[in-house]
């Protein structure tokens, strides 16, 4: 099998599981694109197998320490496991991720399961190269009534790959809806947000939302709504909502009408929104799109997220709730809780933390490799004035 021999000290001797191009010290065998190879250490003793995408910056992925093959067995035998984890946490299998990664030992397949309906992305070419064997695999062991391939995500750019969005098994379904702790979402797999819903979060909903009755809750970067459905059945006096995408704040009224609460959507750049606003609340939400997908610009994320702190503090009533989220690995859990810190000081606020929020169990974080752990949140609360 052709291969890569590493050099010394690159971060694979620590428990990750990338190979990036400034890491390899020689190329052996004449791999192609996408192919599976072996890496060897620079005393040739071997460190596993990968997939192999010269054009990408991370050249390789490791799959396996031992030997392998891309075939059918391997993928029903990942995907297996991936989907027996999923079973053991006892997530309802309306809205659950059943594989996630490199997390799953998959680099570069997602699956997304609504109901009887699964949603794929590939995005690596090795995986991309084997979508149909994918699906085959994911039909055998689940049945499903549809697949639908969306690969229109921003991570396939740097292996090289085109934006596909399609039907790889079944029929394209209508519009359906699943249910969540009685909010009730609207799914349209090959035309919605992402792979349908923000599945890593919802968790958190009825966390934030158990603090919500009786009070004035703004709901910024609401995407469908999911925080602002839970907040009004849980009793919160208004939920307003705030999204700068229309369709977004659409999708938010269609499922408050479905679920059966009043939300009241405001179509927005949230940073306007949240400079001009004049009223104040009891419960704020703020959870945006990444402000970075690199290094280059984490730190004008970082202010970013500073700013709409500092703005949702001033609008904050006495003993007011901040409940604030990122999803950016770049931004990690450390700056982006300085990033409140930064925001209470000018502000003169004084905040006490009284929760701490991840991403569902279902997007399962590997020790080792810490791009797998990327959502992170606090919820805090205003102490008296001192």
């Amino acid at each position: 099998m052709a291969g890569l021999i590493i050099k010394p000290r690159s971060r694979i001797f620590h428990g990750h599981e990338w190979v990036y191009s400034s890491e390899i010290q020689k190329t052996f065998g004449n791999p192609e694109p996408g192919d599976l190879v072996t890496l060897k250490d620079f005393k040739d003793r071997p460190l596993g197998v990968a997939i192999y995408n010269p054009g990408s910056q991370i050249v390789a992925r490791r799959i396996s320490r031992r030997k392998q093959k891309l075939d059918k067995e391997f993928f029903m035998r990942r995907l297996g496991q991936a989907i027996d984890y999923r079973e053991s946490l006892g997530i309802d299998s309306d809205l659950r991720r059943l594989v996630w990664s490199e997390s799953d030992g998959l680099p570069g397949i997602i699956v997304d399961q609504y109901g009887h309906h699964l949603v794929l992305q590939t995005t690596t070419l090795a995986m991309d190269q084997r979508k149909e064997l994918i699906a085959s695999c994911l039909v055998q062991i689940l049945a499903p009534k549809s697949i639908t391939l969306r690969n229109d995500s921003s991570m396939r750019r740097p292996e090289g790959l085109e934006d596909e969005i399609r039907m790889i098994y079944g029929a394209q379904p209508d519009p359906f809806t699943v249910k969540h702790h009685d909010s009730v979402f609207e799914i349209d797999p090959a035309n919605g947000q992402k792979t349908g819903l923000y599945l890593d979060i919802m968790d958190s909903y009825q966390r934030v939302a158990h603090l919500a009755p009786g009070k004035k809750v703004l709901d910024v970067f609401c995407n469908q709504g999911g925080f602002s459905l839970a907040c009004a059945l849980a009793g919160a006096d208004s939920v307003r909502a705030v999204d700068i995408s229309a369709d977004a704040t659409a999708a938010t009224a269609r499922n408050a009408e479905l679920t059966g609460v009043q939300v009241e959507t405001v179509a927005a750049n949230a940073f306007d929104f949240l400079r001009k606003d004049e009223e104040t609340y009891d419960l704020i939400i703020l959870d945006p799109p990444s402000f970075t997908r690199n290094k280059k610009t984490l730190k004008d994320a970082m202010r970013g997220y500073k700013e709409i702190h500092l703005r949702a503090l001033g609008m904050l009533n006495q003993s007011g709730i901040l409940a604030t989220f990122c999803c950016s690995h770049h931004a990690t859990r450390e700056l982006f809780l300085d990033s409140v810190k930064s925001a209470a000081v000018d502000g003169k606020r004084t905040l006490r933390m009284i929760d701490n929020h991840s991403q569902r169990l279902d997007h399962p974080i590997i020790a080792t490799l810490p791009e797998t752990e990327y959502l992170k949140g606090f919820t805090f609360q205003l102490a008296p004035n001192r």
